[in-house]
């Protein structure tokens, strides 16, 4: 579509200069995320303040004219791709740290802060924010809590949801409110700011989140458990979650990743059917009994060795093989398919086996690995011609299938966006989607945010 001229001139009032661009360059820059798909948008703005963000939805609303909130780009699902055009809000200048208040554990954040800046500013005050995702150097805070990102420490400290206490927004109809607490504890009307960490900018556009704070514990150990098969493995984690340490990290390698990153890393990979990374945190003198607690849940049938880290260089080379993984795959297949599903703890090991038939049924080569303290696999389809790409597609389906079959769900923490939305109605009742449909309605009635994601 094009902008009409009327919206294009009231948009320049309101972002003069270089807060606005309908340069083809820059309109390109801002048409993809790491899922590779593309739609380039008619203009681009970065606002600012909340006060540019209301009057940009007042005027698209207004024209009938879609806007596509975005972070940095980072999420794999083609959910800030804009797929009709339109406006992209670009909030890399909204990236103030607004307030850090140790003795309440909160920060005060504007959404284009970056996570691992955030937690460079939180360092000093012996605080962190839980969400720990991989891209964490370069993702933002207003992109983690749109698709409720989270990473290897959600096992332990939960997700945004968990770490978010409020949030200021501006919904599809220009109205900018405010959600939440600023207390730990709170019960006063409809949970609002949970619905929209997750809503992928469907309902509305955050200009700012209150963060839960959690003090940084002093000690770390890690451990690394390597298994004769990926099901000795899966039944490991079962045994660890049922046991009372809580790890603040329990990541699962099968073997075809195993092996690919030791083609890759070097021999500091080593040959097994399986590895669990394993990390308990907390202060020094209580980590030996919870190493210990650990260590008996991770021997049982299968384990071929277990090692505990004794100094820092040994933590980085025990995380060798997890390291080697994501270039690896790069190396094997550009058109990777990565998906996240999750399933309940105990049924891991069902899971873990059906992909394994599943590739082989379909004759797809599938790397398998993630946060196994959360049952949340990413399952890593690598196609590697247009015969393995149409294979891939079909065994995806029934990968969804398994995956629901299993009491489990579409996704952990990368969303649903554009890639993932055909799938949605086998993981919800017809009933539950309309109701979803109806909230969409209330907080954007023209349905301008971010059309043509999530919901199907």
């Amino acid at each position: 579509m094009n902008l009409p001229d009327a919206l294009l001139s009231a948009l320049r009032q309101h972002f003069p200069g270089n807060a606005m661009s309908v340069d083809m360059a820059e309109r390109l820059a801002y048409a993809y995320d790491n899922s590779r798909r593309n739609a380039s948008p008619d203009a681009v703005v970065f606002p600012t303040t909340h006060e540019q963000v209301e009057s940009l939805l007042q005027l698209c609303r207004e024209h009938r004219v879609p806007v596509i909130g975005r972070g940095r780009g980072t999420n794999t699902t083609g959910a800030t791709v804009p797929v009709d055009g339109g406006v992209v809000v670009s909030f890399e200048r909204m990236n103030r740290i607004l307030r850090i208040d140790p003795d309440n554990r909160l920060a005060v954040v504007e959404p284009g802060v970056l996570n691992g800046d955030l937690q460079q500013a939180l360092k000093p005050h012996g605080f962190f924010w839980p969400p720990d995702p991989t891209s964490s150097p370069w993702c933002s805070i207003g992109g983690n809590l749109a698709c409720n990102s989270a990473g290897p420490r959600t096992v332990k400290y939960g997700s945004p949801r968990e770490n978010t206490l409020g949030l200021r927004a501006v919904a599809g109809t220009g109205d900018g409110f405010r959600c939440g607490t600023y207390t730990s504890k709170g019960a006063t009307g409809y949970d609002l700011t949970r619905l929209l960490i997750g809503s992928e900018g469907t309902l509305a556009l955050i200009t700012e989140a209150t963060l839960k704070l959690t003090p940084k514990p002093s000690g770390l150990r890690t451990m690394r458990a390597t298994y004769t098969d990926v099901s000795a493995a899966a039944r490991a984690v079962a045994r660890i979650m049922a046991q009372p340490v809580t790890p603040c990290a329990l990541e699962f390698i099968d073997d075809v990743a195993l092996k690919l990153a030791r083609d890759h890393g070097g021999d500091s990979v080593p040959v097994a059917g399986a590895m669990l990374m394993i990390e308990v945190d907390g202060e020094p003198d209580t980590l030996p009994s919870a190493v210990a607690a650990v260590s008996r849940a991770a021997r049982g049938e299968g384990l071929e060795e277990l090692r505990v880290a004794e100094t820092a260089e040994e933590t980085t080379a025990l995380w060798s093989a997890r390291k080697a993984l994501s270039p690896a795959q790069r190396t094997i297949s550009p058109n990777k398919i990565n998906e996240d599903v999750v399933v309940p703890v105990s049924r891991l090991p069902e899971l873990v086996d059906g992909i394994k038939h599943l590739a082989k049924k379909h004759d797809v080569l599938i790397v398998s690995f993630g946060h196994a303290g959360n049952g949340n696999l990413h399952v890593n389809l690598l196609p590697r011609d247009e015969a393995e790409r149409e294979r891939a597609h079909a065994c995806l389906a029934e990968v969804f299938a398994l995956v629901i079959a299993l009491d489990g769900t579409l996704s952990g923490e990368h969303g649903i966006g554009l890639v993932k939305r055909e799938f949605m109605p086998l993981a919800l009742q017809p009933t539950t989607l309309q109701l979803m449909r109806n909230v969409k309605a209330a907080f954007d009635p023209e349905g301008i945010l971010n059309p043509g994601k999530l919901l199907p």
